[in-house]
């Protein structure tokens, strides 16, 4: 299996419009962040987690040319707003893209985000989607299995997923102890680190660290970063030793 990072950054992305501040304004390639979103492919299924604003930009840099489905972390823009590009694989691949989703972010995308795809009466080219409602419990796409792990993001129910023994964590603040659980013997952990500082719906570094330090990844990747947590050569420096900063368009198997 064979995992790709298309984005690292948080909702604004970094550099973040008009900052100057020294990650913003950092030459590293590193440092530069769109908005969080990994690409899965296993055999002969390409699945990507979360498809935010900068979807089109990673599809075309990763050279992505056949998308299974799309799953969901949750409802908010930086995690879904670059949906409407799935024409373009509606388009090649002759048939509506796969959405996976809980009730509530089907819903909300359905009445509010993305009604006139579902509308009954449809402009000529829009998008073409079907909508896979799924819970909290194991589900399949073709030979995949996936296992939702359940989080919170301030307030808002959100999910990750864990295949085979990789997991993906994003957007969260906490995670119960039997949801933990799930995290359990991973070959890999990728989990959101916002900042440093406490925040009031993203685990920030200490917190992500410690959930490492309990779960024992063999190896972690932090995601989902801020340009307030700092320039990637320097923290990655901080980090324990099988603990690393994750980067767009990184790759690595599982």
């Amino acid at each position: 299996m064979k995992i790709t990072f298309l984005g690292t950054g948080t909702s604004q992305g970094v550099p973040v419009i008009a900052c100057k501040c020294e990650v913003c304004m950092s030459s590293d390639f590193k440092d530069k962040r769109l908005r969080s979103s990994v690409l899965i492919e296993k055999n002969n299924t390409v699945l990507v987690i979360d498809a935010g604003p900068d979807f089109r930009q990673q599809m075309l840099t990763a050279k992505v040319e056949k998308l299974d489905a799309v799953l969901l972390t949750h409802e908010h823009k930086d995690h879904i707003s670059g949906l409407d590009d799935v024409r373009s694989y509606n388009y090649l691949q002759k048939k509506p893209m796969d959405i996976y989703a809980e009730k509530r972010v089907c819903e909300n995308i359905m009445n509010f985000d993305f009604a006139y795809v579902f509308a009954e009466t449809k402009y000529p080219g829009i998008p073409q989607m079907n909508m896979r409602e799924i819970e909290n419990k194991e589900f399949f796409i073709n030979d995949i299995k996936i296992l939702p792990i359940r989080g919170i993001h301030m307030y808002l129910p959100v999910l990750g997923f864990r295949i085979e023994n990789f997991a993906y964590i994003t957007d969260m603040n906490y995670i119960s102890e039997e949801e933990k659980e799930k995290l359990l013997n991973l070959d890999v952990l990728v989990i959101n680190a916002l900042r440093r500082k406490p925040h009031i719906s993203h685990f920030n570094l200490e917190e992500a660290l410690e959930i490492i330090a309990e779960v024992k990844p063999k190896k972690a990747f932090l995601t989902h970063i801020s340009h307030y947590l700092g320039l990637n050569e320097i923290v990655n420096k901080e980090l324990p030793e099988n603990v690393f900063l994750a980067f767009d368009m990184l790759n690595f198997e599982v």
